[in-house]
């Protein structure tokens, strides 16, 4: 069974956040093609935008949330927000490296 830490980071603005993440997980890649560079390029490209739309749509359902009186779900909703563009933010450097930028 996989153990849990707490990694502790510290964003651009200086705010520190602390996570639990499992200590292992495993999969498998068997029998799967390794991508080329155009897909890989291609595949992070997408899935930037794709989590950028979906970050932007939960910033919708946070305010929907707090207009209908449910404070706490609609912070809770905000802070995944928060979290979310954590996320994207190392994928947009890595996307960065990728372009050679």
């Amino acid at each position: 069974m996989p153990r849990n830490k707490v990694n502790l980071h510290h964003d651009a603005g200086g705010h520190d956040h602390a996570h639990e993440h499992a200590a292992h997980h495993a999969h498998s890649h068997d029998g799967a093609a390794p991508l080329s560079e155009e897909q890989t390029l291609a595949l992070m490209t997408y899935m930037l935008d794709h989590n950028r739309s979906h970050a932007d749509e939960l910033h919708n359902i946070a305010h929907a949330l707090a207009d209908q009186g449910r404070g706490e779900a609609a912070a809770l909703v905000s802070d995944a927000v928060h979290y979310f563009g954590h996320c994207n933010e190392k994928l947009a450097e890595a996307l960065a490296l990728l372009k050679g930028e």
